[in-house]
């Protein structure tokens, strides 16, 4: 089957080509025929040797990648909720080897999640490890309840637009921070503030808030203190230096770096909001996977609306 595989740690240009054998299944395990791979921030890291590169080097052949959409063409022998010609969907292995950039995926059948029939394939493919972050940091971490203020750095990008709607969903007042270029984009997804980071310190402009979801990292994390409250939380995907940990906690802020984790039962609760529309994923682009080191240097530059997708 045709893959790219990882050789080097110079970037997108180390992906290569290969023809590798498709991969025979486990008892546990699906065969999915991918027809819609999405690309994160964490895949270009992965390729430059950081990201989740310290868990899937020694694997040979290297094959990056975690969120597929596609179509199940084998079952193990112990799985019972997936057949032959169902639709699936999920992020696999993750951080481990997820080996999604292929034409063929053996994925564990506890990661996946039936593809609702009334969206796409790539708009399904776009809602899994930037979804699943949304959902695990704001549910399952921060546990956020009506009536809380939080804010989403990043608003417009491929974890904020899904948290700005779950935000929305769970009762929160959902301050967004973007560029005025998508702030449009930011309301129509249901925050209630927007903020433009262009145009001064965020930490000036923004009232106190209970929670912040920050997917930028850098100095956004450390100014991000200045606006949550005593008892607040501020979770960055990014990453928390102990220095920034110890002066949260002398605050009383709860300040902490997050990594999702494949869960199908979070993968489920998304398939659900996707099918009744409470819950919708924006793809800015998509490519053929024959230009799938393309479009990993387009995430890489940062300014992606949504999700970036490949499809085969």
């Amino acid at each position: 089957m045709h893959a790219f595989t990882l050789t080097g740690t110079s970037g997108p240009t180390a992906l290569q080509p290969t023809e590798v054998a498709t991969p025979t299944i486990g008892a546990e395990e699906v065969l999915v025929r991918v027809k819609a791979i999405s690309l994160n921030p964490v895949d270009f890291k992965t390729s430059y040797g950081k990201g989740a590169y310290s868990f899937i080097k020694q694997e040979s052949p290297l094959i990056p990648g975690w969120d597929i959409s596609g179509e199940v063409t084998q079952v193990g022998a112990n799985v019972r909720q997936f057949e032959p010609g169902d639709d699936v969907f999920g992020m696999i292995n993750f951080p481990g080897h997820g080996r999604a950039y292929a034409e063929y995926v053996a994925a564990p059948a506890n990661q996946l999640a039936r593809k609702p029939a009334a969206i796409t394939h790539e708009d399904a493919a776009a809602a899994t490890l930037a979804a699943q972050t949304a959902w695990q940091f704001l549910v399952t971490k921060a546990n956020v309840q009506a009536g809380q203020r939080v804010l989403v750095h990043a608003a417009a990008g491929g974890v904020g637009h899904y948290a700005v709607q779950l935000a929305r969903e769970l009762g929160a007042y959902v301050i967004g921070t973007s560029s005025a270029a998508k702030r449009d984009f930011v309301f129509a997804l249901g925050a209630d503030e927007h903020v433009d980071y262009t145009q001064g310190h965020f930490e000036d402009l923004v009232q106190p808030v209970d929670v912040v979801l920050d997917a930028v990292g850098g100095e956004t994390t450390g100014r991000s203190l200045a606006v949550v409250k005593p008892g607040g939380t501020l979770i960055s995907i990014v990453g928390v230096s102990a220095e920034l940990g110890a002066r949260a906690q002398a605050n009383g802020i709860q300040a902490y770096f997050f990594l999702v984790a494949s869960n199908g039962e979070d993968q489920a609760a998304i398939a659900e909001r996707l099918a009744d529309g409470r819950l919708r994923s924006h793809v800015s682009l998509t490519l053929p996977f024959a230009q799938l080191p393309d479009a990993l240097r387009q995430v890489e530059g940062g300014k992606t609306q949504g999700k970036i997708i490949v499809t085969l």
